[in-house]
């Protein structure tokens, strides 16, 4: 015979039950909601790509490329990659259908899971979620704040406070090359005090040492070359001109606040100027909420034209353990309006079929299991949070009657006619 298995969840992945969904589906509502109001569009792109399209625009050199990603050779010979990020895909499917001749910027949102082979962590998955916004076609400091903004109206709406935006300019790749030398000239004079995993990052990526998490590098950081030194006129321009913006943020916005932050970062090659992130003040919360940035070579490296971009990415498992930390959201589910208590064969098939029709008046029904005592289904019915009980027994049957006995409340029981818009106007009166 052979050996039983009980398989459990891969590591790094995480169910979503049943009890946890009420607040998921709170985040994702305010997510979509938020976004709608912006003038953003939903899309969806494939869970998986050709593993082409990051190694192209993520960067050959970055760890979710050398290290993180998914990738397998489907039945064809084909390498597919499960998707990483949601940037990349999205600036695909623009170039692929077309978008560059819609009104500009195109706005589009998503919320869809990423794959990264990751340590795990509290917040950290290696399947995860994302909601995301991109902006595309709009080379404007203004867009970089309509996009802050979005993420400031998103915290707001879940309740969260004391978020901090941390924000830096990297200036564009031509100023970036001589940056990223004086960088690792920097960081060259203390090499042998820097981890190994710093001294790997050293020639291929030393802009990655800004946001290292090791304390040895972090101390030598301190002392490094500031990106916004290096700016052209233009992206000094943008950035004195993207900061005034966010000034203006702060009517609209009281708690809201920025700080400069010369070794802020983002881990993929494709960014340039603006790059932010949203950061708890508390001592103990999630280092990051989620981050973006302006990505304008990213559609060109994709074969696409020159064509700007901004966006950000915001894990929903690290939002949801701050709206947790912070106690920020009631997502209570609400009773539903009743459960059928039926005791006899007769009963059962007439509370089926009262049940059906209840539905088809709106009203929230639930079958007391089949066969069980009264008293057995009634305190089912207590504990399934619903506002009645809906008994219906063969005496019930003979006279035409339901007695609606309330749960959540104090009153007395009814019997109403065995009649389903009578009772579910009892249960949930029309206006």
């Amino acid at each position: 015979m052979a050996e039983q298995q009980n398989y459990r969840a891969p590591r790094g992945v995480a169910d979503i039950l049943p009890d946890d969904q009420s607040v998921w589906n709170a985040v994702k509502k305010t997510a979509i909601n938020t976004a709608r109001q912006f003038g953003y569009q939903q899309i969806d792109t494939p869970v998986f790509e050709n593993t082409g399209l990051f190694r192209r625009g993520v960067g050959g050199e970055t760890d979710i490329v050398q290290k993180e990603m998914y990738s397998f050779d489907d039945l064809g010979g084909e390498s597919l990659t499960l998707r990483p990020e949601g940037t990349a895909p999205v600036c695909r499917s623009y170039i692929e259908h077309g978008m560059h001749n819609l009104p500009q910027p195109v706005r589009l949102y998503y919320i869809a899971p990423m794959f990264r082979y990751d340590r795990p962590q509290a917040g950290r998955y290696r399947q995860h979620h994302q909601f995301g916004c991109e902006a595309i076609g709009d080379p404007s400091p203004t867009i970089d704040a309509e996009i802050i903004e979005i993420g400031l109206h998103y915290i707001t709406a879940l309740g969260l406070s004391d978020v901090t935006v941390r924000i830096n300019s990297i200036g564009d790749p031509e100023t970036r090359t001589s940056y990223a030398d004086d960088l690792r000239n920097h960081y060259a004079k203390f090499a042998d005090d820097l981890p190994k995993v710093d001294r790997d990052r050293l020639e291929r990526a030393p802009l990655r040492l800004l946001d290292s998490k090791e304390p040895a590098t972090q101390k030598l950081s301190a002392d490094a070359p500031k990106s916004l030194d290096y700016l052209s006129d233009e992206a000094q321009n943008h950035w004195e001109n993207l900061l005034v913006l966010l000034d203006g943020l702060k009517t609209a916005y009281p708690n809201f606040s920025y700080r400069t932050d010369h070794t802020l970062v983002r881990g993929l090659d494709y960014y340039n100027r603006t790059v932010f992130e949203f950061e708890p003040s508390t001592e103990g919360s999630q280092t990051s909420l989620f981050g973006g940035g302006r990505y304008d070579p990213l559609i060109g490296i994709l074969g696409g034209n020159e064509t700007p971009g901004v966006g950000f990415g915001s894990g929903i498992e690290r939002i949801i353990l701050e709206t947790q930390r912070q106690e920020s959201l009631d997502v209570a589910e609400p009773p539903r309006n009743a459960v059928m208590v039926h005791v006899g064969d007769n009963a059962t098939i007439r509370a089926a079929q009262l049940a059906a029709e209840l539905r088809n008046h709106g009203i929230s029904v639930l079958m007391a299991p089949a066969g069980k005592s009264m008293r057995a289904q009634m305190r089912y019915a207590n504990r399934a949070n619903a506002n009645y009980a809906i008994i219906i027994g063969d005496r019930e049957i003979e006279q035409g009657v339901a007695a609606v006995k309330p749960l959540q409340f104090e009153g007395d029981q009814k019997t109403l006619a065995l009649d389903s818009a009578t009772i579910a106007n009892f249960i949930a009166p029309s206006e």
